[in-house]
């Protein structure tokens, strides 16, 4: 006769099998602890001032600080068991090694922009890198050189650049808070992009420290994966600690014009046109368009607006002739330009205003954290005015009332450099891309997906006239709705191509290097390159 247990011993045995793992659980927290301060390098500081637990008092401040998108400031929101903030290459090796030998993922946060929170969250147990205290700077000016530890965000590289010289810049992004290690290993654009291309274009060495706790400059490193950290995504492959790049000249005067321009004055035409000049205007001229739904003067209604956004590598002289001849229907006008320099054309753009004091660039953190969702395309036909008026329909929509779509012209030097030069392919062909995003300000789960949604069906919306084959997006604006990898066990590269291809095109191919150097795919997440070599041992298993 077949017996079965008590149902009152069933809640006794769950308790029990709960209270194993919590035990083994702790056990493995402690092992790898103590791991850690058993193998590390302390002849200059010691690890444990680094190391910061669940059971710390600084520990929600420390994770929370950087952490960008509200979305991921929750109670639910997976939290690592433990964060290490190091001051030396060597702590990074010990988590490497540590994690490794007591089966702990690692993530690694320069200045925590990552859309989708990768940088800072994983389902499994895990330990964040948090590369806050490596944030030196030194430039050669006469080489026209800097090397930027990854911690280090794009403000306190533009405020180190300013500080030292007048005419030296770098072709980065706009938003000082972002961090240089996420941000160069993804592409990196700004204000320069037309005339020198990205970041990740200027990178001229780096220093990595591989899965064998080995620290790698480009010499030791090889070629093929000193191409892959430019564009492919960093943490695929290591960690990140610095990067050497060459600066850019940029002249002692440049001009910012703002135009803002509603639906009342011919907006669907203005952007409709904008598209058909606005990658071949002159390289040193960039125009972008920032488009949102405000409050209407008069009714209480929503509108929409456009912000053409314009930066001239010289005097307002030179500028307003060449809007003129290449955008005359904007009809651009002098007051709506200002002289500066280049820094401050960044403030600008930042949504400073141009005249605030300089240290606005060091600050890492926002006063105001916002709930938001994004995403990415390429354009490479002109729209045609109903797919605006279509955006402008969404705009109105609750959900869309604090929407937002960037525009940004490519052309210039993004036209003449070869799709295969780094990992980031989206070159000629391109117009411009597009980067729509949504924000929210109320807290609660029924409500991020009312607004997630809303970006998902403008998404859906804009298929027709967008990229296609693959429809294309940009890595350092995460999307996981794109594809993932499996959270646990191993993904195949023909998996990984469903976004990977998205990200990089035929340059996916040539990632591969990822099982050259990381054959075990320690250093992963839900969008890193998978090993070859991984897939195949599981499948072989």
């Amino acid at each position: 006769m077949k017996t079965t247990p008590s149902s009152s011993l069933l809640p006794f045995a769950f308790v029990l099998l709960m209270s194993l793992h919590s035990i083994a659980s702790a056990d493995a927290h402690e092992n790898f602890l103590q791991c850690l301060l058993q193998n590390s390098d302390n002849s200059t500081t010691s690890i444990s001032k680094v190391i910061y637990t669940q059971n710390n008092s600084s520990y929600s401040s420390i994770l929370d600080f950087t952490i960008q998108n509200r979305r991921f400031l929750t109670a639910a929101t997976p939290k690592p068991q433990v964060i290490v903030k190091p001051l030396q290459v060597s702590h990074i090796q010990s988590v490497i090694f540590c994690s490794q030998l007591h089966g702990m993922q690692v993530r690694v946060r320069s200045g925590g922009h990552d859309y989708e929170g990768l940088s800072y969250i994983s389902h499994v147990p895990y330990v964040v890198i948090d590369l806050i205290n490596l944030r030196s700077i030194s430039i050669d000016v006469e080489k026209t050189t800097a090397w930027i530890q990854a911690g280090a965000t794009i403000g306190e590289l533009y405020h180190k650049i300013a500080d030292t010289s007048g005419t030296l810049g770098f072709p980065a992004g706009v938003c000082p808070s972002v961090g240089v290690g996420g941000h160069f290993s993804g592409g990196g654009y700004g204000i320069l992009l037309r005339k020198y291309g990205l970041a990740a274009d200027h990178v001229v060495d780096a220093h990595l420290i591989d899965v064998k706790g080995r620290l790698l400059d480009r010499k030791s490193m090889g070629e093929d994966l000193f191409w892959a950290i430019r564009g492919g995504g960093g943490a695929s492959f290591g960690v990140i600690v610095a990067w050497k790049v060459e600066l850019v000249t940029v002249p002692s005067t440049v001009t910012v014009c703002s135009s803002l321009r509603s639906l009342k004055q011919n907006l669907t035409q203005l952007v409709h046109r904008w598209q058909f000049v606005a990658d071949k205007f002159d390289e040193d001229l960039i125009t972008g368009v920032f488009l949102s739904s405000v409050n209407a003067s008069t009714g209480g209604n929503r509108t929409v607006i456009a912000s053409f956004e314009s930066v001239f590598l010289g005097g307002v002289d030179g500028a307003i002739p060449l809007m003129q001849k290449s955008f005359p229907e904007l009809g651009l006008v002098e007051k709506e330009c200002t002289e500066t320099s280049w820094v401050r054309a960044v403030l600008h753009h930042a949504r400073f205003p141009i005249e605030a004091p300089l240290d606005v660039l060091l600050n890492r953190s926002p006063v105001t954290k916002r709930f938001y969702k994004a995403k990415s395309d390429y354009v490479r036909e002109p729209m045609p005015e109903i797919a605006f008026e279509g955006i402008f329909e969404l705009f109105n929509e609750k959900e869309g009332g604090n929407a937002e779509i960037m525009l940004v012209p490519y052309g210039g030097k993004m036209s003449e450099i070869p799709e295969s030069s780094i990992p980031f392919p989206h070159r000629a062909g391109n117009i411009y891309k597009m980067s729509p995003v949504v924000y929210w300000y109320e807290e609660g789960s029924e409500t991020a997906e009312r607004h997630i949604n809303w970006i998902r069906k403008l998404h859906s919306f804009l298929t027709p006239f967008v990229s296609k084959n693959p429809r294309a997006s940009y890595i350092n604006y995460r999307d996981i709705d794109i594809g993932a990898n499996k959270i646990r066990g191993y993904t195949s590269y023909k998996q990984a191509s469903i976004w990977g291809r998205k990200y990089f095109r035929n340059n996916f191919d040539r990632l591969v290097v990822k099982t050259m150097v990381d054959p075990h795919n320690f250093f992963r997440n839900e969008q890193s390159i998978p090993s070859l070599s991984s897939w195949r041992k599981q499948k072989d298993d």
